[in-house]
């Protein structure tokens, strides 16, 4: 046998959505792209902002002598102060620049985190709707993840999550604008799960950590300010990247921030640093930190993404499928009308629509449809979704 039982394993449960995209791929050589639409996957449409180009010719035209050489592993000072100021700014808790660490995406961040807390069988709760790839971020560091419900509007359920805690618990992950709902939890919710986190430490003597996952939190839809974590639980890190606000997933560039009110702070950042270094990652690209730090203050033009929600929540809702609106991200995750969400995805893609299950998210009887496509996509879409739910209401 070539490779690990482990990664068979979790080769064979991978992503659906890379698995959907590469059926669309292969449906696009058969039928032509035009007719093939294609809503299964998270790549963001919107190029960068114009500050972008703009700061890349400079960096380019005058980079800074050492700019391409190694660096200290978290990242140019410079960059970790820009982006402790804007952070300051926004969530209005005052972060340090030692209090950043410029990472390989908002995935590093996690990976990062989990191998700075995690022993062997710690568990890391994740609540469904999560995406997929917690669950082998947590197997990577030789922790055990555990699945957290939710309600019927996607906030967590607080007796699922009771049910879960114990003195193995090390860490909950949270996701706000969640992928792939689009709900933001709310500010109740998160004193809620602190209040929870609190009494499980004080009952067994433990510490455990909120990780908040933050790719989308610039991209969100409603007036209310973002609710932070900061305030309702010390032991909190952020990890977070510019692949969805700045239009640069590519480019592989975000960053983790731990509160400054957090005790173990000093030993957690120590930690992250050493393991950013040995798994591999060493530092987040120079050329990219560069860049960002000239950019924490713009972003892609977020009424896009609205106008594109507001076309597919319209039209599907119109059709008779349920779903709630989006408060961010660029996801809708509408229910099946039909019970096996895998079944009714099949019977989109036989109508040339691609989708994700529920199920690759943690909740069946939903899917999820990207909506940060072409607007030909979203249009083109339309038919085969209200052909598919016809088809399924007539199955009963």
């Amino acid at each position: 046998m070539a490779i690990s039982k482990l990664a068979r394993e979790q080769m064979k449960a991978s992503s659906w959505i890379r698995r959907m995209f590469e059926e669309g791929m292969q449906l696009k050589a058969i039928h032509g792209a035009e007719n093939v639409f294609d809503l299964s996957l998270g790549n963001p449409l919107l190029e960068p902002p114009p500050e972008f180009n703009q700061a890349l010719a400079e960096i380019a035209n005058e980079a800074p002598s050492g700019t391409h050489r190694y660096m200290p592993n978290p990242g140019f000072i410079e960059t970790r102060a820009a982006v402790a100021e804007a952070l300051s700014h926004e969530s209005g808790t005052q972060f340090e620049p030692t209090d950043i660490i410029m990472t390989v995406g908002a995935a590093g961040a996690i990976n990062v985190a989990l191998r700075a807390l995690l022993d062997p069988g710690d568990e890391v709760i994740i609540i469904a709707p999560y995406f997929a790839e917690y669950i082998f971020y947590v197997q990577h560091a030789n922790g055990v993840y555990r699945e957290a419900k939710s309600t019927p509007d996607f906030m967590p359920d607080f007796d699922s999550l009771a049910s879960l805690m114990n003195e193995r618990t090390r860490a909950v992950i949270i996701n706000s604008p969640n992928n792939p709902s689009g709900v933001i939890y709310p500010a109740e919710a998160i004193a809620e799960l602190a209040q929870l986190i609190q009494t499980t430490e004080a009952e067994h003597g433990t510490e455990i950590y909120i990780i908040t996952d933050e790719p989308y939190r610039k991209l969100i839809y409603t007036d209310d300010a973002y609710p932070f974590v900061f305030e309702h639980h010390p032991r909190t890190i952020v990890a977070t990247s510019h692949s969805k606000d700045l239009g640069l997933a590519g480019e592989r560039i975000g960053y983790l921030a731990v509160n400054p009110d957090d005790p173990g702070k000093a030993d957690l950042i120590d930690a992250s640093v050493f393991m950013l270094r040995t798994l591999g990652f060493v530092n987040a690209p120079a050329i990219m930190q560069r860049v960002v730090a000239k950019l924490q203050h713009a972003s892609v033009d977020i009424s896009e993404y609205r106008r594109k929600r507001d076309i597919i929540h319209s039209a599907l809702t119109d059709i008779g499928y349920h779903s709630n609106l989006p408060d961010g991200g660029f996801y809708l995750f509408p229910k099946s009308p039909i019970p096996d969400d895998t079944a009714f995805v099949d019977l989109l893609k036989s109508k040339l629509v691609l989708v994700v299950p529920g199920v690759g998210f943690g909740m069946d009887g939903y899917f999820r449809a990207s909506y940060c496509v072409e607007d030909e996509v979203l249009h083109g879409s339309i038919e085969g979704f209200a052909e598919a739910f016809k088809e399924a209401n007539a199955r009963g």
